[in-house]
């Protein structure tokens, strides 16, 4: 029986584990997470209005891990060895005979004051607390804004950004305070969510014009305060700073000889396998792939390279030659909280949608969709 390690209990694990148990091949497969747990963090943008709460968001893994067949190690990786074949954990060694790192990424915070913003998608307490400091403000200014890895512009994750600026826009109104408030978003961008395509570019920013948001673009940021966001282009005020800062990979791939990309990331080939090493397979935010410029760092994404990446492990093990490639896919929903403008975008075609109510049911229904099989 071959064993399998799976570093991490993000979208791409959870999809590799289900890819390589449909192959059907004779697998040990050992999970290795700090916990055996599961966060939507698509669902984080709608916890400061209250349309979600942490438990609903936070998935219980252990029945799932049962029935896949799965032992989960509640360790952290901590390096490898042998080429591979051993991943080293804060639960002792764990030998394979294939490996696929799916340990997501890490945000860059060297930014002077970035300790005064908050990162929403770090997790359910960050959006708890953007909830909660939300509440307890009479009025003021907020500040939503990201950036990207200056070493690799791809390695960036700023469309939730847009929903929770979108979100808290519509949030204020229903709470009828919106005019107690000022939003401004920010970027060093010029064209904010270009990856989108420029016809959502145009949308978005019409949309934070008929909102009333102000921008700050296309200046380099220098630093945040308790009350300023600033850039070379000058400063501006913000009590509340929601900051989405550039993607690197995990601390752990430091004790590693592992090929990294100049953003730090693993780097991966089409078919999602480590050069030089055997049998060991990178998804989602811990790879860098080679693709166009705008292949998002998405769930839909990690998603989709997970897949490859199973079943090319899969073909090893049967001795056949991995073949699999991934489609470079970009499908989102730019939500408000009541409506949302779909993008789609592949290397043939590029759709954008303009905001309907639809689209908002469209997306809580594809999360009910994608949590049942782990529940």
């Amino acid at each position: 029986m071959h064993r399998v390690t799976i570093v991490g209990s993000g979208f791409a694990a959870l999809t590799a584990i289900q890819t390589l148990r449909q192959t059907k091949a004779d697998l040990d497969i050992t999970v290795v997470s700090s916990k055996s747990e599961f966060v939507y963090y698509p669902g984080l943008i709608w916890v400061p209005c209250g349309l979600r709460t942490g438990d609903d968001l936070r998935i219980d893994l252990k029945r799932f891990f049962e029935r896949m067949k799965v032992r989960h190690l509640p360790a952290e990786a901590t390096g490898l060895s042998k080429d591979g074949r051993i991943l080293e954990t804060t639960g002792g060694p764990i030998e394979n005979d294939g490996l696929i790192i799916a340990s997501g990424g890490r945000f860059i915070k060297k930014l002077p004051g970035i300790e005064h913003a908050i990162t929403p998608c770090e997790g359910i307490a960050a959006a708890e607390a953007i909830r909660d400091r939300v509440r307890a403000m009479d009025g003021g200014h907020i500040a939503m804004g990201f950036a990207s890895n200056p070493n690799e512009q791809s390695s960036m994750r700023g469309g939730p950004i847009f929903e929770f600026l979108f979100g808290m826009d519509n949030q204020l109104r229903t709470e009828k305070r919106r005019d107690k408030f000022t939003l401004t978003f920010f970027t060093p961008a010029e064209r904010p969510g270009n990856r989108l395509g420029p016809k959502a570019v145009d949308g978005l920013l019409a949309e934070m014009k008929r909102r009333d948001i102000a921008t700050h673009l296309g200046h380099k940021l220098k630093g945040f305060s308790t009350s300023k966001v600033t850039t070379e282009g000058g400063e501006f005020d913000a009590d509340l700073i929601l900051f989405m800062p550039g993607m690197t990979g995990n601390a752990w791939f430091d004790n590693t000889e592992l090929p990294r990309s100049p953003g730090g990331l693993l780097q991966g080939d089409a078919q999602c396998r480590v050069p030089g090493l055997e049998r060991v397979y990178v998804a989602g935010d811990s790879g860098s792939f080679p693709g166009p410029d705008w292949m998002p760092k998405q769930a839909h994404m990690a998603d989709l390279q997970a897949r490859a990446a199973a079943r090319n492990l899969a073909a090893e093990f049967a001795g056949r030659e991995p073949r699999e490639t991934f489609k470079v896919e970009l499908i989102c929903i730019v939500d408000t909280n009541d409506s949302g403008m779909l993008v789609a975008r592949t290397e043939n075609y590029n759709l954008v949608l303009p905001s309907m109510r639809v689209f908002h049911w469209l997306k809580r229904f594809f999360e009910w969709l994608y949590l049942r099989r782990f529940r």
